[in-house]
């Protein structure tokens, strides 16, 4: 689709407009690639292989809060602003985040960049596989990189902790929409990590991000209020998005946010932490 035609145009740079621009000063492309365990992919290694021009590899597990026993959640300000400075990243600079699977884990970064104070954050429409379909460049190895400064500053009213999420279920404050498959959700399918339950928190809606993600891009505005409205979600509420681990969670925040609705919050342990805890469990379809 034309540029003019994303769903909100400040949230997404078409790959011409990137292309145009390579180079420009203040403007780094990240790539924000990261695979399911199952798979096998390794992110870093195929970044090594092919990137787009310039761009540097933000590493979702190693930017990270690495003492927790959870998977990927967000470092501390320090560990942040040191990564992102190391990357030549600064809180200024116009950055452009984008994924080998067209729209998967860039939504994360996208929110991580945010939700730490960086100020102007886009994600390519079509990621990595659009660049490649139309036989743009890309370069292999480390990218070389600008000083730059980042003033980390995380606002801790993003996300959303295990009791921050039980709480606002009890008190009907918020509501959670989990991103993960329906099968997953209903318990039916097994958790790809050891030791957590299958199901999903009770009270809580679903969303498969298969709703609001086609061909690797998000799909237009009226989809995904059709969608939304199906899954139950009252956009009129607040809502808490979740997921296996808080990547694909992101997703569905970005989908929100370009709807002019965006969540209060998103619950950075998902699924991972409340079915590995002694919380309550629902499966079958939301209730």
């Amino acid at each position: 689709m034309p540029e003019s035609d994303l769903p909100d145009v400040s949230r997404f740079v078409s790959t011409e407009w990137l292309a145009a621009h390579l180079g420009a000063p203040n403007l780094v492309v990240v790539d924000g690639s990261w695979h399911m365990p199952a798979t096998g992919r390794k992110a870093r290694e195929e970044y090594l292989k092919a990137h787009i021009p310039g761009a540097v590899f933000f590493d979702i597990d190693g930017i990270s809060d690495l003492t927790s026993p959870l998977p990927h959640m967000l470092p501390s300000e320090t560990l942040f602003r040191a990564a992102m400075e190391s990357l030549g990243i600064g809180r200024q600079m116009k950055i452009v985040v984008y994924d080998t699977q067209g729209l998967f884990s860039a939504p994360r970064v996208w929110w991580t960049l945010r939700a730490f104070g960086a100020v102007d954050v886009a994600i390519l429409d079509g990621g990595f596989p659009k660049w490649l379909a139309e036989g743009r460049p890309t370069e292999e190895g480390e990218a070389p990189y600008l000083p730059a400064r980042f003033d980390a500053k995380l606002d801790t009213d993003w996300v959303a902790s295990i009791d921050d999420v039980a709480a606002r279920l009890a008190d009907r404050s918020a509501q959670v929409l989990d991103a993960r498959a329906a099968e997953r959700f209903r318990g039916e399918a097994p958790e790809p990590r050891a030791g957590v339950r299958a199901g999903h928190i009770p009270g809580a809606r679903n969303l498969p991000v298969s709703e609001v993600v086609r061909g690797g891009r998000l799909v237009d505005a009226a989809t995904i209020r059709q969608a939304v409205k199906e899954a139950g979600i009252d956009l009129s509420q607040p809502v808490i998005t979740s997921c296996g681990s808080g990547v694909t969670a992101a997703i569905l925040w970005l989908a929100l946010d370009t709807i002019g609705t965006p969540p209060v919050a998103l619950y950075d342990g998902s699924w991972t932490e409340w079915g590995a805890s002694d919380k309550p469990v629902a499966t079958g379809p939301a209730d």
